[in-house]
């Protein structure tokens, strides 16, 4: 069915509707196998005839023994046998840990208050003007330490983090922190500065040649500087001029600033209360450094190591859009969701240096995956030249646009551009009957409709709803505005929303989809931009 909607003198938008036929009498899963056959009384036990004996004379009584104290058991029930031609049952594995953002937000807030409790247990009150610009800097640097150490965490790539945030959520939390990071760790050095001076009663410049003298200062001046480059660096103007391999190289002196930071630390008075304080601190950053070297270092090495991955068919699906399948060696260890995605390394010329991030297309199966990808810059249109035989190197899963996010029985799935990708994943495996699942795909025209024949196989083969929303973003009509998605989907406050499409495209879907009576933990997006 193709539905126009038009403006007075010109037609602006097509919303081009697949609706399968429901007549088929699909039912979601299969029918039960048969049940095994209830097994009938136990034999008799074999037995064992006597050997004759040469003496025929009868053998005396054994004597009777005294009969056990102990309770005689149950005797064993024999398990059932299934029947011949039946395959087992494989045991269903544990779904992983996930750690929500409210949990870990209450946990990072509960660190920061006992960094606090710290600092309180060994501040000493005071009038003095000197003694106030010492407990102001000691309380920015123990939370400026903190801070750093919480940066690292959250892009340490813990699973359970990854799986139960979203990798999304976690760079803006990143981001965010770090301007708050670097504000403390500055705020830290002029308090310092200006405590010193009122001690000494020298002027600034001069506080700060003396203080090179202390253990340790050298160390948190070079870490301030390091700091501060990759703030720079990572400011909005200056991420859009520098190369990605660029900003990265820059953003790893995180790690140096954050080891002469803790070294600062030990040696200057911020840990000065105790062996238990400087035990605590220490614990902490020895956990942080073993989740960064296990889960960015060991875990893609071994992941690379086990299954092998290579190249075997790069697929053209549309205008500047190609599919790369991979294949290799139990890929069902990685238990990768649909809707997650993984960071590719191709290691081939002027692609092995980068880790891209790219979306399943299809889920996991027969040892082999699948991505598609957009041209849209250098290293994307590189990936069209790659040829079967080349290696990859792929660490993951990640991302928490999954099905556990889903708590309503109907879905509705909305993408935009290339977005298609793990709403496909998505549109095939999400539990549902006839009616449940609902795809709108947004694209500008017919020609930039990616994956289209699979789209509509699922759509038949599920009895689920598809429907391809085409026209130009700058048009007059809006066909995600709250009217047109009410009419699209009639009962669509009742509906889990699953968004991944372009940033703008996304942000204003997601107000649009409030608007119409979605509540807003109903809309699940991730949005990712390289």
């Amino acid at each position: 069915m193709t539905c126009s909607f038009r403006c007075p003198g010109s037609r602006i938008f097509d919303a081009v509707t697949i609706q399968a036929d429901l007549s088929d009498g699909y039912a979601p899963g299969g029918a039960p196998g048969p049940g095994a056959p209830t097994p009938g009384p136990a034999d008799p036990p074999p037995t064992h005839p006597l050997y004759s004996r040469l003496d025929p004379r009868p053998l005396p009584p054994r004597p009777v023994r005294a009969p056990r104290t102990a309770p005689r058991t149950a005797p064993r029930k024999a398990p059932r046998r299934a029947p011949r031609g039946t395959a087992r049952r494989a045991p269903v594995a544990a779904p992983p840990l996930r750690l929500t953002p409210v949990v870990l937000g209450r946990v990072l807030a509960g660190g920061a208050v006992l960094v606090v409790g710290l600092w309180l247990v060994q501040a000493e009150p005071s009038m003095r003007l000197d003694a106030l610009f010492a407990t102001l800097a000691h309380l920015s640097g123990l939370l400026g330490g903190y801070g750093i150490l919480v940066m690292l965490l959250l892009m340490a790539r813990v699973p359970a983090v990854e799986h139960g945030v979203g990798a999304d959520r976690l760079a803006r939390w990143h981001a965010l922190g770090g301007r708050h990071v670097l504000t403390l760790c500055l705020a830290h050095t002029v308090f310092a500065l200006c405590g010193y001076a009122a001690h000494t009663g020298t002027d600034v410049l001069r506080a700060a040649v003396g203080l090179m003298g202390y253990p340790g200062l050298a160390a948190a001046a070079i870490a301030t500087a390091l700091l501060t480059a990759v703030g720079v660096t990572s400011a909005r103007t200056a991420r859009r001029r520098l190369r990605h391999e660029t900003w990265r190289g820059v953003h790893l002196l995180t790690y140096v600033s954050a080891a002469l930071a803790f070294a600062h630390q030990l040696s200057g008075p911020d840990l000065a209360g105790g062996p238990v304080a400087v035990w605590v601190w220490t614990l902490l950053h020895t956990t942080v450094g073993t989740l960064l070297v296990w889960y960015r270092l060991v875990v893609p090495v071994r992941q690379a190591l086990r299954h092998g991955l290579r190249v075997t068919e790069v697929r053209i699906e549309g205008p500047d859009v190609v599919s790369v399948v991979m294949r290799g060696v139990g890929l069902d260890a990685l238990r990768a969701e649909p809707g997650q995605f993984f960071r590719w390394r191709f290691l081939h010329r002027r692609l092995w240096r980068t880790a891209l991030p790219f979306s399943l297309s299809a889920p996991v199966r027969d040892d082999t995956l699948r991505i598609t990808v957009k041209a849209c810059g250098d290293h994307t249109r590189r990936i069209r030249r790659l040829r079967p035989g080349v290696r990859v190197l792929a660490t993951g899963p990640f991302g928490a646009l999954t099905a556990h996010r889903r708590t309503r029985r109907k879905v509705l799935l909305l993408a935009g551009g290339v977005g298609i990708t793990p709403m496909r994943a998505l549109f095939e495996t999400l539990p549902g009957g006839p009616g449940d699942l609902t795809l709108l795909y947004r694209a500008g025209n017919a020609a930039q409709l990616v994956l289209r024949e699979e789209l509509e196989g699922i759509a038949a083969a599920r009895g689920a709803a598809l429907h391809y929303l085409l026209g130009p973003s700058d048009g007059p009509f809006d066909p995600l505005a709250p009217r047109a998605l009410r009419d699209l989907v009639p009962d669509l406050v009742e509906h889990d929303v699953y968004l991944c499409g372009p940033p703008g495209m996304s942000r204003a879907a997601a107000a649009a989809l409030e608007r119409a009576g979605v509540p807003a933990n109903r809309i699940h997006s991730e949005q990712f931009t390289f």
